[in-house]
């Protein structure tokens, strides 16, 4: 059995700590800081591996889909890639992203500070070097809730699991877990 030793991919989240901090551009012409969300909102971050990967165009979709369904119960939600503005641009377009909050420029250091899985492009589709996807919910404090990070496109949470379950944990105060080492 080969143990990668040289590189680490990413540092390990602890749930119940604060969230790294994390500001990107959003196509709606503004800047989106994780720091000044609504304090008394969840945020889930939806990251994205971008434009090129038909898997996230289908997914980000449903969750455009979905949106009044997170804001009824109480979560925000964006969706950030490190494609550039036109890319991110032609994302919500053949996507057909109608309400969502779509964030670009997602950096290299944004993505090893989230623990994200990278990617260097392989076919002439994709950028040079990318995020895989990832799902965070970050409770109105700033401290981390959930994380599900991808290292392929597929096998993204089910948003009507996902759903439920935040509509239970955000109305029975439900304790964090995955903070035991």
């Amino acid at each position: 059995m080969t143990v990668q030793t040289e590189k680490t991919t990413s540092p390990k989240l602890i749930m119940g700590h604060p969230a790294p901090n994390l500001e990107v551009k959003t196509l709606a012409g503004g800047v989106w800081n994780l720091a000044t969300q609504p304090n008394d909102k969840y945020t889930a971050i939806v990251f994205y591996r971008g434009l090129h990967c038909p898997f996230c165009q289908e997914y980000i979709a449903a969750v455009d889909k979905q949106l009044t369904e997170f804001n009824r119960i109480g979560v925000n939600v964006i969706a950030i890639s490190g494609d550039t503005l036109e890319r991110a641009q032609e994302f919500k377009a053949v996507s057909k992203i109608e309400n969502l909050a779509i964030g670009y420029g997602l950096t290299l250091e944004d993505m090893h500070q989230w623990g994200l899985y990278i990617s260097k492009g392989h076919f002439e589709s994709e950028p040079a070097i990318f995020s895989e996807p990832a799902t965070f919910i970050v409770k109105p404090d700033g401290r981390l809730y959930y994380a599900n990070i991808g290292t392929h496109p597929f096998a993204r949470p089910d948003l009507s699991i996902l759903l439920r379950g935040l509509d239970y944990i955000v109305n029975h105060d439900y304790p964090f877990r995955g903070t035991e080492w």
